[in-house]
């Protein structure tokens, strides 16, 4: 992007078509058409983008003319980063065009939006997928796998890809926050916490996290979980509308967590001690965060200061995530036995709206009683 007097010209460099009678062609199988398949020409990117297009031997004038005034995108492209430093400083200004660039992305405009519907649409279709196929995924040693492949399988049918690693936690696997190894089995009794997302072709992406009881009922323990879990994303997304300020969602969900572990005698003070900055004992059972910004990236706006994102005011077009979780490790003799090994995460697509909010995966079931029945009725398909 080079400046101008009202903005900046954009370029698009890429590796563009080569005929047949080039060598490129039968010979290099990284890039040629023969062994990868047909690419796009200057003229057609051209169109599809309504941006200039140039060939990608031509970026090389770009680049060796970097300079101080020279920003990038540092994560983007290492072998482009590490050039562009050959002949400039390190700058303080690639810093602060990331943070520009997550910051123009904390609202969302109608199409993006759109984009979203259509990825935790596809997404709902990937967990059905994965509950019709419950009796083969049980049968299998290493279930996990299964529910990480038929879920793949939605996203390549609908999407791109999946939006990032599928967390297909069964039994204890599901106190681990980020388990992506999948290869556990799938065990009737046991619960599997299930974090996922379509990918759109836009690179747009779903994040959606739905723990099922696996037999298709929730024992007692498991339900008293589950729902303590959805009433601390109920009242974080009851407060979710334009001017509250965004760390707040996380507080109005913590409030229920702390109330509840206080309630089961998890805790070594009351709700309210434990609620104080320098106490947090409840945070032993819930250790992330309520919410992230969702768009491009699954982790959104990553970059924005913390006055613009954590501390910053919602307004309407915003899209977050709500996912609060209880999990209570096998062997944390802090908790009553029955409590042990079980996890629970519920995690929802959330727009801010003009005056409030809008559950944008509110389709997906999500109380006990709904998730139970969705199971009976999809297994009843079958």
């Amino acid at each position: 992007m080079e400046p101008t007097a009202s903005g900046h010209d954009a370029t698009v460099y890429f590796r563009e078509r080569a005929g047949r009678d080039s060598d490129e062609f039968y010979a290099n199988p990284e890039i040629g058409e023969f062994w990868i398949g047909p690419r796009p020409s200057l003229e057609q990117v051209a169109g599809d983008l309504g941006l200039a297009t140039r060939g990608i031997a031509d970026v090389n004038v770009v680049l060796e003319a970097a300079d101080d005034d020279t920003l990038l995108v540092r994560e983007a492209d290492a072998a482009i980063t590490e050039r562009v430093d050959g002949v400039r400083a390190p700058s303080d200004g690639d810093d602060a065009l990331a943070r520009e660039l997550s910051e123009m992305r904390l609202v969302k405009d109608e199409y993006e939006i759109d984009q979203l519907r259509g990825a935790i649409a596809a997404t709902a279709n990937g967990f059905e997928d994965v509950i019709r196929d419950l009796p083969r995924i049980t049968a299998h040693a290493r279930g996990e796998r299964l529910v990480e492949g038929v879920f793949n399988g939605r996203a390549r049918a609908e999407g791109n890809a999946v939006g990032y690693d599928t967390i297909a936690a069964s039994g204890p696997h599901a106190c681990i926050l980020h388990w992506t190894r999948n290869n556990g089995p799938v065990v009737p009794g046991d619960v599997i916490l299930i974090d996922a997302g379509v990918e759109a072709e836009s690179y747009y992406t779903a994040d959606i996290t739905r723990t099922l009881p696996i037999s298709g009922r929730f024992s007692d323990t498991q339900r008293l979980v589950y729902e303590t879990v959805r009433e601390a994303a109920d009242a974080a997304f009851a407060i979710v509308r334009p001017g509250i300020r965004f760390r707040e969602i996380h507080q109005a969900a913590m409030a229920v967590i702390a109330r509840r572990t206080a309630e089961w005698g998890m805790l070594p003070v009351s709700a309210e001690e434990a609620l104080q900055a320098d106490n947090q004992h409840h945070r032993r059972y819930m250790v992330h965060g309520t919410s992230h910004h969702l768009g491009l990236d699954v982790h959104d706006c990553a970059q924005a200061r913390r006055e613009m994102y954590i501390d910053g005011v919602l307004e309407p077009g915003m899209t977050f995530t709500i996912e609060p979780g209880l999990y209570f490790q096998p062997d944390d003799l802090t908790v009553p036995q029955q409590f042990r090994g079980i996890g629970v995460r519920i995690e929802d697509n959330i727009l801010v709206t003009a005056d409030g909010a809008e559950n944008l995966s509110i389709t997906i079931p999500r109380t006990a009683d709904d998730v139970e029945a969705w199971i009976a009725h999809l297994s009843q398909t079958e």
